[in-house]
């Protein structure tokens, strides 16, 4: 009997040692057919983000798609329009005399097509819309028709003119890849970050005195092309700058403006030349010069609706029109949160 315990304990060891024996086999094949399951495990790397990648900004249509077809020479005279304004409708024009000299593109850089310099890349997909600034919801047209009136000083043109037509057929085609109802990185203007402080037009015109005078001339006044009919470099000031009811009249989207594309000759959206504090207060410098005029009794029929920096009462708030225009805008803000 004790023979036959012996014999059994020795097969089940032997057994056993052979089932570890062939557990070791099946593991060593696994690690060779797997070795990266074995290796250390890191956390995955995060590329670092860049906010204002080309890859993440809208860009337009290359002008090369532009079709030779009737619509298409459509399109290429709306961009002549918009790229030399004055010379079809300037002064001097040559289709008519209605505007200040100045030229779409010279706040619209490129003819509309900078990211971040006021381009037109989100017009065609949210317009019609209803505009607070007027209180009514707007075409194409009449939008069109504000930036003639407001920033060229001019007087509107109709509708159904071929100027008309072949600026809308323009602005749409530079939106026509974006979907309707919405706005893509890029659109517009850059939005700056608020200042804790008001902007102050003393040290803007250190700035513009450093930065701005080479092109923009010492007074502002700027510098005419060599045919007389155009700016090279608009006027920042006087009667053949944009007037008080120009958009870019507003300081946050003047100060936008600049930090992402001023000085011209050097910076761009990527990379800007001028401090946050440093747009902020050239622009209130540069707002704080005389230039024309227009009547704004019938802007902001909902006076809650106005922007924080709208320059001119009444508001609905207590804060002064000074604050409005130069800052500080957090409490301004705060407060326009609060009653709603």
């Amino acid at each position: 009997m004790a023979k036959d315990k012996n014999i059994v304990s020795s097969t089940r060891y032997a057994l056993i040692c052979a089932w570890v024996v062939l557990m070791m086999m099946v593991g060593i094949v696994f690690v060779i057919s797997n070795p990266s399951w074995f290796a250390p495990k890191h956390p995955e790397k995060k590329q670092p983000e860049i906010s204002k990648s080309k890859n993440d900004l809208w860009h337009p249509p290359d002008t090369a798609s532009i079709p030779s077809t009737p619509d298409g020479q459509l399109i290429l005279y709306g961009r002549e329009l918009v790229s030399h304004t004055s010379v079809y409708l300037g002064p001097k024009g040559k289709v008519k005399a209605i505007s200040n000299g100045m030229n779409c593109q010279n706040c619209h850089l490129k003819a509309g097509t900078v990211p971040f310099g006021n381009n037109y890349s989100a017009v065609a997909s949210t317009y019609p819309k209803l505009r607070p600034r007027s209180g009514t919801v707007e075409s194409i047209e009449k939008r069109v028709n504000d930036c003639i009136e407001r920033s060229l000083n001019g007087k509107k043109i109709e509708d159904e003119s071929k100027e008309m037509r072949a600026l809308v057929s323009y602005i749409k085609w530079v939106g026509k890849d974006v979907p309707k109802d919405s706005t893509p990185k890029g659109a517009g203007l850059w939005r700056p970050i608020f200042l804790e402080r008001s902007a102050d037009s003393v040290k803007g015109k250190i700035v513009y005195q450093n930065q701005c005078t080479r092109c923009h001339g010492q007074e502002g006044k700027g510098v005419a092309t060599a045919n007389g009919m155009e700016w090279k470099y608009p006027p920042l000031n006087g009667k053949n700058s944009f007037s008080i009811g120009a958009g870019l009249f507003r300081i946050s989207r003047f100060a936008g403006y600049v930090k992402a594309n001023m000085p011209s000759d050097l910076a761009t959206y990527e990379k800007p030349v001028l401090s946050d504090e440093e747009a902020w207060d050239v622009s209130a410098y540069v707002l704080s010069l005389p230039r024309p005029e227009k009547d704004l009794s019938k802007d902001w029929p909902d006076i809650s609706k106005k922007p924080v920096d709208h320059p001119f009462g009444p508001y609905a708030d207590r804060y002064s029109e000074t604050q409005h225009k130069y800052g500080p805008f957090t409490s301004i803000r705060a407060a326009q949160k609060k009653s709603k």
